[in-house]
């Protein structure tokens, strides 16, 4: 995850924090199949599977932002459409913009940036979602319409501010993420008081790619900033047969 501060308030690719209670961390009487290592060990099993399997996608994703504080008013959305070639390239051609200059070319743009910044082989294992960075313990499990999902919370093991602090929702069938809250581990500047962000995913054929994301950013002097990231029209265009095909995988 790659977090980014412009003007007193930071915008990230994944995930909203939500408080964990004492209860939720010491995860006493949680009834659940598997144990949160076996969970563990699965969702990054298959999470290298479903990386190697994914060659080659493309999609439409808008980007919307809305500021208000000392600043004044900031408002814009962007429209670009994106190409992902493994193992390490990303793409994003505009299709249309508008609102303030500013918010489009300082924080959509960056974000864009940090995207293929972190698709570099030496910026991923610092930061993957493994026990190598992160402690996880299991704090619920549920039964949902579509499967049932155990919950995960997962405090990072150094105070890193592309990691992050909060809860996973792990489909219970294909190991995959569907859902992150979560916050930095730490605040990436002064100006920034607290971010809170939500992630969702969507299967699409054999994959979990991500749906939807909002981020919130309360910042020193009484900034208020919103960022939405709509992500649709999927299209995988190439992919290798993982083993036990049928399981699928979040990407970032």
């Amino acid at each position: 995850m790659k977090l980014l501060m412009r003007v007193g308030f930071v915008l990230a690719s994944i995930a909203a924090w939500a408080p964990l209670t004492h209860a939720q961390r010491d995860a006493v009487g949680v009834r659940a199949p598997l144990t949160v290592e076996q969970v563990v060990r699965s969702l990054e099993q298959r999470t290298r599977e479903r990386t190697e399997a994914l060659r080659h996608f493309e999609g439409i994703r808008i980007y919307r932002l809305q500021y208000r504080g000392i600043l004044g008013d900031r408002d814009a959305e962007m429209v670009v459409k994106i190409t992902y070639q493994r193992p390490s390239t990303k793409d994003f051609v505009v299709i249309s913009q508008t609102g303030s200059k500013f918010v489009i070319d300082r924080i959509f743009k960056k974000l864009q940036e940090a995207e293929r910044e972190a698709l570099r082989p030496e910026n991923q294992e610092p930061t993957t979602l493994n026990t190598l960075n992160y402690t996880f313990a299991l704090v619920g499990y549920e039964d949902t319409p579509d499967n049932a999902r155990y919950i995960l919370s997962v405090l990072p093991k150094s105070k890193n501010k592309f990691l992050y602090q909060g809860k996973i929702w792990v489909d219970a069938k294909d190991f995959a993420i569907v859902r992150i809250q979560a916050e930095p581990a730490k605040s990436p500047s002064f100006w920034v008081k607290k971010s809170m962000i939500e992630h969702e995913y969507e299967k699409v054929d054999n994959f979990w790619l991500p749906a939807r994301s909002r981020t919130e950013t309360e910042v020193r002097l009484n900034g208020h900033a919103v960022l939405s990231i709509e992500y649709k029209d999927y299209q995988i265009k190439e992919e290798d047969p993982p083993p036990g095909s049928g399981h699928t995988e979040p990407m970032n």
